[in-house]
């Protein structure tokens, strides 16, 4: 039965580290054994070369060689046993030029001749290797002997039996094996130490489960509508999905670049960053209204959520627009129910001339309005606007006039954005003079006059307001997400709205600019190119 492989990835990085380990343990073990009984093998050669070079070099042994027949108990023999057991060598012979023993380590064979023919060594040339002979296995050196006048006279040969080279290895081997056992305990400590480091950062998973973890990620990193960014410990973007790359204007090729590169200075940079922290963070991108949230990773990173509320915000303005009618329409309706009741009186008085004139004079108003609104205002959803904004403006007490030189055609592209536009900037404009919602009526004479033209296929929208104005210093800041000169609403976020119109112009390739008003006030001017359709589209 074939042995089951561990699943998980840290079982299986353990067992591989320890294969590694003990495989190289073993190699290196057998690249160090290898040589080391062929280099005990040259210095055992070496050492009988130099034994029988000492013997060789001996005055007086090549005279007795030659001196008589070999002699078990002759001096030849007597000097080379003694030089033998001096050097510890198995053997030490030497021969004549016949290759007659004129010593040996067994006496009886002095006299005999020898096993191996002495010819190279004869012939003036030394020799070493490992050889057998009648003492068996042994590394040995030969060399020839030479009379005082250099002839050749004979030969030495030393051996050294291969049994202690063998046992000098088998001598050193504990050692080496010690040294490559400790190496493989310190490889094992090693391999199980990094082997628990990434089961506590892969959360003990099987190696199967990471491939289908990254599949699940990616569908649905891209699957989802919010948007996703991820930042490292520098900065730098190392996830962003389809979503976030849409919201925030990205392009594909933004993962691995820092923030600051890719995104300007902003309240979006700050909050991603987490210069500004909070939950559910508003700001504004390329006209968009996102809500953020981020979380510190355990790496020192950065995951960001991005939610698109632009709809919604619109919306929310909307509805705001609404309420502030009905609340108007509701505040009316007493003074609609006491104008009623006068002219029912005066009907019934018989006062029938009084009672027309009445009439005549409170519907007159309101007709003006109306009529004023939408000779000068062809776009109808402009003019809807600017006609419910005028009940708003009147229930707070503050006139809502059209300039003279407003004119409007019919040829609006997105009707949506320039009613956003145009439905902030008179919101604050009220504000500013003084007829707050909910609030005291403003103070007599308050206004807020609003001006829409086409230069060529650009709307140019002018709202001006008789209220304290904006400091020069603050004329920039106005604009600036999350900035506002008004007091923190427990409902809803301030300083969204003038971010939101320039975000909206700068998308049409336009601008938005604060100034002060001539009479004192402000006036906040938009331009909003390629607004217009041209003529020849228009049905």
């Amino acid at each position: 039965m074939r042995p089951r492989w561990p699943r998980r990835v840290s079982a299986q990085v353990l067992l591989v580290q320890l294969m590694i380990t003990t495989g190289v343990s073993l190699l290196t073990t057998g690249l160090f054994l290898a040589p080391l009984g062929a280099q005990l093998d040259q210095q055992a050669e070496r050492r009988a070369l130099a034994i029988a070079q000492t013997v060789a070099a001996r005055p007086g042994l090549a005279g007795a060689l030659r001196s008589g027949p070999p002699d078990p108990a002759g001096p030849v023999q007597a000097e080379a046993e003694r030089i033998r057991r001096a050097t510890g060598a198995s053997y030490v012979v030497v021969v004549d030029t016949r290759g007659i023993r004129y010593s040996h380590t067994v006496a009886a064979r002095v006299g005999e001749h020898v096993s191996t023919e002495p010819g190279d060594v004869l012939a003036g040339r030394e020799w070493t290797g490992i050889d057998h002979g009648t003492l068996g296995r042994s590394a040995r050196g030969k060399v020839p002997l030479r009379d005082t006048d250099g002839t050749v006279a004979g030969a030495v040969s030393v051996g050294i039996a291969y049994g202690s080279v063998r046992a000098l290895l088998l001598h050193a081997v504990p050692g080496i094996l010690l040294y490559a056992g400790a190496a493989l305990g310190v490889g094992a400590l090693a391999a199980y130490a990094v082997s628990r480091r990434l089961r506590r950062r892969t959360h003990g998973i099987a190696l199967t489960e990471i491939s289908a973890l990254l599949d699940e990620r990616e569908a649905m990193l891209h699957g989802i509508r919010e948007g996703v960014v991820a930042l490292d410990r520098h900065g730098r973007i190392r996830l962003v999905n389809d979503a976030a790359q849409r919201l925030l204007g990205l392009g594909p090729q933004t993962v691995g670049a820092p923030l600051h590169r890719v995104l300007p200075p902003g309240r979006t940079a700050d909050i991603l960053t987490g210069r500004v922290t909070g939950a559910d963070l508003l700001t504004v991108r390329d006209g968009r209204v996102l809500v953020v949230n981020r979380r510190d990773t355990a790496d020192g990173g950065t995951v960001a959520t991005l939610r698109d509320r632009t709809e919604l915000e619109q919306l929310r303005r909307e509805l705001d627009g609404t309420r502030g009618l009905t609340d108007a329409l509701r505040a009316q309706d007493h003074e609609h129910a006491n104008r009623l009741h006068t002219l029912l009186g005066l009907l019934e008085l018989g006062l029938y001339d009084e009672a027309s004139a009445f009439l005549t004079e409170v519907t007159g108003a309101h007709r003006a309005t109306a009529e004023q609104v939408t000779g000068r205002v062809h776009d109808p959803v402009v003019g809807a606007l600017l006609v419910g904004k005028s009940a708003v403006a009147a229930e707070r007490g503050v006139a809502l006039r059209v300039s003279p030189a407003t004119a409007l055609p019919d040829r609006v592209a997105d009707p949506r954005d320039l009613v956003t536009v145009l439905g902030n900037l008179v919101d604050n404009a009220l504000d500013a003079a003084g007829g707050s919602a909910g609030g005291p009526p403003a103070a007599e004479g308050a206004f807020v006059e609003v001006e829409l033209r086409a230069e060529g296929s650009t709307v140019v929208l002018r709202v001006a307001d008789n209220g304290p104005g904006v400091p020069p210093a603050a004329r920039e800041r106005v604009f600036d997400d999350g900035w506002s000169t008004k007091p923190p609403s427990p409902h809803r976020r301030r300083g969204l709205g003038l971010s939101l119109v320039r975000g909206l112009a700068e998308r049409y390739g336009g601008s938005a600019r604060a100034d002060q008003r001539q009479d004192g006030g402000a006036v906040f001017t938009v331009e909003l190119p390629e607004a217009l359709r041209p003529r020849e589209e228009v049905k």
